[in-house]
């Protein structure tokens, strides 16, 4: 298998954070493909070297989720790099286009989440439930389509498995393209095989300190050509 070219929107040191397309999975069992496939054979290639290859994985975004992810390429950058992601102090930012007309023009959701036993799916449950854990996100509307949802700028203060997507699903605002939550529009290219389509939720900006030298990151993650589509005045 050819390994697809990375667009790469960092590349310092043993931190490395690129533009993962849609429907490429962050981590897979051997044989499939996925983004840390793609980037260990980025640093072999770069690196001239064969064997093994350590990578950290910080954080993950879902198979049809596009933008911003950070690598480690060694293991004292991975943990300082995965506990700014665990003491929430990362910023992360993403772009949504969900169903619907949102009020009020900025928000702040808390519900609690429970990831469902073997499966990929997150479900909403009540506050006393002992299943669930919170999940908060911050959302302001940067412009309403006549019929066609709202463009959502999404800020995440917690972590949970399909975040956006369920708490924008379970108030009757699915993310566009994400037919798992609910939606009956389309996104981007409807590729035959169902996980390789992309939905309209991508990790516009990812913030964070260098884990080597402290300094301040802040990367910002072009849109692909189907946002270009459903955001034709898109800033």
């Amino acid at each position: 298998m050819s390994n697809p070219e990375l667009e790469i929107l960092y590349d310092n040191g043993p931190c490395l954070v690129v533009n993962k397309p849609p429907g490429v999975l962050t981590q897979a069992p051997a044989g499939i493909d996925s983004m840390e496939v793609r980037v260990k054979a980025f640093y072999r290639d770069r690196e001239q070297k064969e064997g093994n290859i350590y990578l950290g994985l910080p954080h993950r975004l879902d198979r049809p989720v596009s933008g911003a992810i950070v690598f480690a390429r060694h293991v004292r950058a991975a943990q300082r790099l995965s506990s700014q992601f665990e003491n929430r102090t990362v910023t992360k930012v993403y772009w949504a286009v969900v169903e619907g007309d949102v009020e009020p023009e900025e928000g702040r959701w808390t519900d609690y989440l429970h990831k469902r036993h073997g499966m990929p799916q997150s479900i909403v449950v009540p506050e006393g439930d002992p299943r669930g854990k919170i999940a908060v996100m911050r959302y302001r509307v940067l412009d309403r389509m006549a019929g066609a949802g709202t463009w959502l700028e999404v800020e995440l203060e917690t972590g949970r498995t399909h975040h956006i997507r369920v708490q924008c699903a379970s108030r009757g605002h699915a993310v566009v393209g994400d037919a798992q939550y609910g939606s009956t529009r389309p996104f981007g290219e409807q590729f035959e095989d169902e996980r390789l389509r992309a939905i309209a939720l991508h990790a516009r900006q990812l913030g964070f300190n260098h884990p080597m030298t402290n300094e301040p990151v802040d990367v910002i993650a072009p849109t692909s050509q189907a946002w270009d589509l459903i955001l034709p005045c898109q800033r």
